[in-house]
């Protein structure tokens, strides 16, 4: 890689995770609150869990504060959410619907072993 792209890997990687956590909150604000397009769950639904989970941790992972811990949690809910709704439909992630919650797994377990970055509120 050459010198000056490397020189901004901190500011991309900082970015990644503050794009991807407040891209994953609001999936959590649909659910919760009917908004973005959305329709508001039962709070007290697996839905409603995921809409939680959505919603906190991707704002917490966009702000640098728990981090790890967050987006661990985040990558397995997407886990759980592909195997669960979409794998049964196909093999291939674009022929089950389920590319989505596959790139939000695995950009969330990279930024839970990478952590906050530089540039974030606390450690992780």
């Amino acid at each position: 890689m050459t010198p000056w792209l490397t020189r901004l890997s901190e500011i991309a990687y900082v970015l990644l995770r503050i794009v991807a956590g407040l891209m994953f909150a609001q999936h959590g604000a649909q659910k919760l609150f009917g908004v973005l397009g959305g329709k508001a769950v039962p709070l007290f639904s697996l839905l409603g869990a995921a809409g939680v989970i959505e919603l906190l941790a991707g704002v917490l992972i966009a702000l640098g504060v728990l981090t790890g811990w967050m987006a661990l949690l985040a990558s397995g809910e997407m886990a759980m959410a592909y195997f669960r709704n979409h794998a049964g439909q196909g093999f291939w992630p674009v022929e089950n619907r389920g590319e989505l919650a596959a790139l939000y797994c695995f950009v969330f377990l990279y930024i839970a072993l990478r952590g906050g970055g530089k540039w974030r509120l606390t450690k992780n």
